[in-house]
């Protein structure tokens, strides 16, 4: 605040209006406003600040001649000082309008003005467009929230989560919370422990997601449950994840699949409506996993271009390419995809593919190039006509086109060339950030085998409910079991998943056993939901979609941290204010606990 003036824990007059909401229309009228300076700029005489609010950036003007007090004040303050000014709006002359800013046609003629709080010199620049290094922006994120862009996308995150509710209310689902201090279930990621002071010795569990709780509900008669719920998971971290995230988690009683998605699809469609004004095409299609594997090399395809796998293994069948004959003497595939004529890749460039699938993942890259019928390329001199027409059939190749294929397990070939598919959509501009994709992948696989803990686990969760028609596969082939289980991808972007529940204690106990889950232990951990589903518990199901990847599509970034408040690092630290710290050892011994590292 300025020297003169006295302390004042409230501006001195009630602001009449944003910023960023003022237009040529208001012409004339007397304005009082609140906000940072976001630049100065002295003229000699005249001094013009833009002043910026979370709403925009508008012109202040600062005459000496009709206002000498206000004049004095502009020409102490510098960015981020924090001002309170009133004035009258005025338009601007024919050659100094702003076309680029919405208030560009307008400015304030201030006749008073006082500095609220000034600002030390901002680490970084906070206008539109700045960025700095993200590792200075966390630790000062109370700036870095300012710029423009963080205050659209918290602005979007909001719109996009009132059209959630809104949708939610509208089809008669209840908005209930749950506990965040539960207890440790073994559901995937490890949990985060609280210690219990008043029960030395045992601890509670942040959730890391409301799966049982939102089970207990549909068994406690709230057949239409809602909630942002927050879920809470020490894993590793990438761009996509955080420790702490929130979801929005649903759950109905009584639906089969097709309920659940038509409720999911109706949800984000209004979520896109509410903070873009963008329609989305209802409904998704569906795709089942095996067919998104096969074609796409991903269980959350990006469908917004062609570029599919193809299985070229019937095609080479008989080969006396050796590579490939040994492959598929063991049983395994050879996949390829076609890089249309018009997307040229460099002989440079598919050698240093073909190193990267090597070293990375030990996969060989076989390639050609179609050229007037004949085939160009390391590999050709060992495929023989008939195999080379029946993968030019396969694959649709025509003049001009390169085909790149990759052999082995399919559980190996086809990510590795679904990666590669995506790495070459992204180089030849082939994935429109403006279309939106969206699908529903089905029919999940109810288990994986895992080699490293040497037994069945979970593809979704252990409360997931097998396929009806494949129940009889639980005991002589579970892998080949099927989930009553579903996605919604976008853009190669998983947004959320959900499945059909087990509701009957038998069923719930015999999957537990195949997951390695003893009866005894089962009831230790399990026992209440045990219990539950055998006092007459509903059908129930639902989903959960990811808010903060939500947000990430709707904005159009590429990390959580853009679309969180106050997020994490990638090693789960907060550079602001230094969590997790260390705790005194007074609250250790009042918590039972020593620390021995």
């Amino acid at each position: 605040m300025a020297e003169s003036e006295p302390y004042s824990p409230l501006p001195p007059w009630q602001r009449t209006d944003y910023c960023g909401t003022l237009r040529a229309s208001d012409a004339g009228r007397d304005v009082a406003l609140w906000g940072w300076v976001q630049t100065r700029r002295d003229h000699g005489r005249l001094i013009f600040i833009d002043l910026r609010d979370r709403e925009g950036i508008l012109q202040l003007v600062f005459n000496p001649e009709l206002h000498a007090e206000p004049h004095k004040v502009a020409d102490k303050a510098r960015s981020e000082f924090y001002m309170a000014v009133r004035g009258k709006v005025v338009r601007r002359s024919e050659g100094t309008i702003n076309a680029e800013l919405p208030t560009g046609e307008i400015e304030i003629a201030v006749d008073e003005a006082r500095v609220l709080n000034p600002s030390a010199s901002p680490p970084f620049p906070l206008g539109p467009g700045e960025n700095a290094a993200e590792e200075v922006r966390l630790k000062f994120r109370y700036l870095d929230l300012r710029r423009p862009e963080m205050q659209r996308n918290l602005r979007l995150r909001h719109l996009a989560l009132q059209g959630a509710r809104e949708f939610l209310d509208r089809n008669g689902f209840m908005d209930i919370e749950t506990p965040i201090l539960w207890r440790a279930t073994p559901e995937g990621a490890r949990d985060y422990l609280v210690p219990s002071r008043v029960n030395p010795g045992k601890f509670y569990a942040l959730p890391q997601s409301p799966q049982l709780l939102k089970q207990l509900l549909m068994i406690g008669g709230f057949d239409r449950y809602y909630q942002i719920a927050r879920c809470f998971r020490d894993e590793d971290l990438r761009a996509n994840r955080q420790p702490e995230f929130s979801q929005i988690d649903i759950e109905m009683t009584c639906p089969t699949p097709d309920d659940v998605m038509a409720v999911g699809e109706g949800l984000l469609a209004s979520m896109w409506q509410r903070a873009l004004g963008v329609e989305v095409k209802l409904p998704f299609p569906r795709l089942a996993y095996t067919d998104a594997q096969d074609r796409f090399g991903s269980d959350k395809p990006d469908m917004r271009f062609a570029m599919e796998l193809c299985n070229l293994s019937a095609a080479f069948a008989g080969t006396a390419f050796k590579v490939f004959a040994e492959i598929l003497a063991r049983g395994e595939s050879v996949y390829g995809i076609r890089v249309a004529g018009e997307h040229q890749l460099s002989r440079r460039e598919l050698d240093e593919i073909t190193e990267s699938l090597r070293s990375r993942l030990g996969l060989g890259l076989a390639w050609a190039k179609i050229a007037d019928g004949a085939w160009q390329g390391p590999v050709a001199k060992y495929l023989g006509d008939g195999e080379r027409q029946r993968a030019a059939a396969v694959a649709s190749l025509a003049a001009g086109d390169t085909i790149l294929m990759i052999a082995g397990a399919p559980e190996g070939a086809r990510p590795a060339l679904g990666d590669l598919r995506i790495q070459l959509g992204e180089k030849f501009g082939l994935r429109a950030k403006s279309e939106l994709k969206f699908a529903w992948i089905t029919d999940f696989p109810l288990f994986e085998y895992s080699a490293e803990e040497r037994r069945l686990v979970s593809v979704n969760h252990p409360f997931t409910a097998p396929h009806p028609d494949d129940l009889e596969l639980l005991d002589r082939e579970p892998l080949k079991s099927r989930a009553l289980a579903y996605d919604a991808v976008l853009n190669g972007e998983e947004l959320g998943g959900g499945s059909i529940r087990i509701h009957q204690p038998e069923l719930q106990l015999k999957i537990f056993a195949l997951l390695g889950i003893e009866r005894d232990q089962a009831m230790d951990k399990f026992g209440f939901l045990i219990d539950a589903l055998g006092h007459g518990a509903p059908p129930h199901g639902g989903i959960a979609f990811g808010v903060d990847r939500s947000m990430m599509m709707i904005c159009g970034t590429d990390s959580l941290r853009d679309v969180m408040a106050f997020p994490k690092t990638q090693k789960a630290v907060d550079p602001m204010s230094g969590a997790p710290s260390e705790v005194q050892e007074r609250q250790l011994r009042e918590l039972s606990i020593k620390v021995t590292q």
